[in-house]
């Protein structure tokens, strides 16, 4: 009667065992050149990390904000989406939010508001997610800092980014499981800041 017992537990845990479904934890990077707002060529790296879930499981895939950086600038970008936990406020979509006194929006060079979007992936689909991105994307760069430098103490901290366009930045994407040699993130040369 026990084994029988033991049988019929076995048989029940097996499935829901089945059920329990994991992730899959990727690194997603891009790395490639273009003008900062001052007319100097830069390379500027876009990373963020994500989690598949496969398509059984109850659990939606999830992603951490996109990071832009610019070499030789301490200006780090965050474009989030509506599944983040802490969205911006300026729109639905991939998006980052201008900073009044930061920022200005191109091609006027009007100081943003709280709702200016200053950086969008794919603009025209206000439903994406970081989640439904792939191999490529488009990114668009809408403002300009207000101030290349600022002082800290006796040294100038670069604010300087990616320059604005009327055209979509396509960027290439590589995706590769964290933690492996290929998900290992491309340095900056920072010789070429001085």
């Amino acid at each position: 009667m026990i084994t029988r017992t033991l049988v019929n537990a076995l048989a029940l845990l097996l499935p829901l065992g089945a059920l329990s479904g994991c992730a899959s934890y990727y690194s997603h990077y891009a790395m490639f050149p273009a003008s900062n707002s001052s007319g100097e060529s830069r390379m500027v790296r876009l990373t963020w990390q994500s989690a598949d879930y496969p398509d059984w499981w109850l659990a939606q895939d999830q992603a951490t904000s996109i990071q832009l950086e610019t070499q030789c600038s301490e200006r780090v970008w965050r474009l989030t989406d509506q599944g983040q936990a802490s969205p911006g406020g300026c729109g639905e979509g991939i998006r980052a939010c201008g900073r009044p006194g930061l920022d200005l929006l191109e091609p006027n060079r009007k100081p943003v508001g709280e709702d200016s979007v200053c950086l969008a992936v794919y603009p025209e689909r206000p439903g994406i997610r970081i989640t439904d991105l792939g191999a490529t994307l488009e990114l668009n760069v809408y403002c300009r800092p207000s101030q290349i430098t600022r002082g800290r103490g006796d040294e100038a901290v670069n604010l300087d980014y990616i320059r604005s366009s009327a055209v979509p930045y396509v960027v290439n994407v590589k995706k590769a499981p964290r933690g492996s040699l290929a998900g290992r993130l491309p340095a900056f040369d920072e010789s070429v800041c001085d």
